[in-house]
């Protein structure tokens, strides 16, 4: 059995481990536990369910690309067409070593993150409220015009899909991906400019 006390986070990445080892279809809750040398019933005291569970190493790996991003969003260093340049590159970069460094987790993040639907909307609102912000920031030093920057947000979160959704994951790797990105937010941040 454990020596010492057991936390959601070392569940939570007991429960990568077995994800990845079985993937989504084959992990269970008894498997997280017999890596841990706990019962079953010491993995339900921290989430009562399996499907609690798996929905916590979601929004915990999906933070894992947020996180950056929050970072990039708020640095006000930078004036607001570089942020949202930088954001998309920082958003691209992170999913890309997410996928390079661990496919096999990233495929099983996939199937984890249509099971568990609101931890992807929240994320995904998440990530339109940091691009709000920059876009309202720009509006603000007159770089960007907006009359709703939230839409706007929302329009190039969509514009970009091609390098951050996970269905277009085999694309990222293909040369050319970078700087066929670097054009699209070039193109987008001269469509916010003022006329």
């Amino acid at each position: 059995m454990r020596s010492g006390p057991l936390d959601a986070e070392t569940i939570l990445t007991a429960t990568e481990d077995v994800l990845r080892r079985h993937g989504p279809a084959k992990a269970t809750v008894l498997d997280v536990a017999r890596v841990l040398g706990v019962s079953h019933a010491s993995v339900y005291r921290h989430f009562p369910s399996k499907a609690a569970l798996r929905e916590a190493v979601t929004r915990r790996w999906l933070g894992q690309a947020r996180d950056p991003l929050a970072a990039v969003a708020a640095d006000t260093r930078q004036a607001p067409p570089e942020r949202l340049r930088t954001w998309f590159t920082t958003l691209f970069t992170t999913k890309r070593t997410l996928l390079s460094e661990d496919p096999e987790l990233f495929a099983t993040y996939r199937v984890l993150t249509a099971e568990h639907s609101s931890a992807a909307a929240d994320h995904v609102a998440e990530l339109i409220e940091q691009l709000r912000g920059i876009i309202a920031d720009g509006v603000t030093s007159g770089d960007f015009a907006s009359p709703d920057p939230t839409a706007t947000a929302r329009t190039v979160f969509a514009a970009t899909m091609a390098y951050h959704h996970p269905a277009h994951a085999p694309e990222w790797q293909t040369p050319g991906a970078e700087a066929a990105l670097r054009s699209i937010c070039a193109l987008l941040i001269d469509g916010l400019r003022p006329r």
